[in-house]
């Protein structure tokens, strides 16, 4: 198999859902004044700029500078996108605001579920593959959208469930905020580490 061009055909296919769903998401979050939702559709360009770094990389597959750039550039993606996450809620918490409904962000998490455990698998098993850190990388991006997800999907329907639990959004989001902070912290270290060899660490 040319893993090599699977990795082009995945990035393809998340930079195509991943436009579709973040602007989904960030239009219903932004109508319904839902933080958690916003977030989520902002981290889907996320996993658009993942894939745009993959596609850069695999230009010239084991140049190991541009390797550590693409996995330190994921990594920081993540860090900001966090930061805004957070001061989102912050606010939202300040104000005592929430969303008048849940149902998009239940629908929409519970499709993205479903899509993105398929793309974090392959993903997975092409890194392993290639022995490619920027592809695992975009893996965990792959991931860290499922556990958003689960978050969004449970804090939508938590609120759905109990509206008088007016901070559930802005939790939700706070907790959308601690996990994409945690695995981007984790990507700008492992890529500024001298021990860094662009290898993915896939079964070794």
């Amino acid at each position: 198999m040319d893993w090599r061009r699977r990795a082009l055909w995945l990035s393809g296919i998340t930079i195509a859902y991943n436009l579709v769903e973040g602007l989904v998401s960030m239009a219903f979050g932004w109508a319904d004044d839902s933080v958690a939702l916003f977030g989520f559709g902002a981290d889907s360009f996320i996993e658009v700029a993942s894939a745009l770094l993959v596609l850069w990389k695999l230009l010239d597959h084991g140049n190991l500078e541009r390797e550590r750039k693409a996995t330190r550039g994921i990594g920081w993606l993540f860090l900001f996108l966090a930061l805004g996450i957070a001061g989102g809620a912050i606010l939202q918490l300040t104000a005592r605001t929430h969303p008048p409904t849940t149902v998009p962000g239940l629908v929409i998490a519970a499709l993205s579920l479903s899509f993105m455990a398929f793309l974090w698998r392959a993903k997975l098993k092409t890194a392993k593959a290639l022995d490619s850190a920027t592809v695992e990388a975009d893996a965990a991006c792959s991931l860290a959208c499922i556990q958003l997800s689960v978050v969004l999907f449970l804090g939508s329907l938590l609120f759905l469930l109990a509206p008088a639990l007016w901070w559930v959004d802005a939790a939700a989001a706070l907790a959308l905020a601690l996990l994409i902070g945690k695995e981007g912290l984790g990507m700008v270290r492992a890529a500024r580490s001298e021990s860094f060899t662009g290898g993915c660490g896939c079964g070794h």
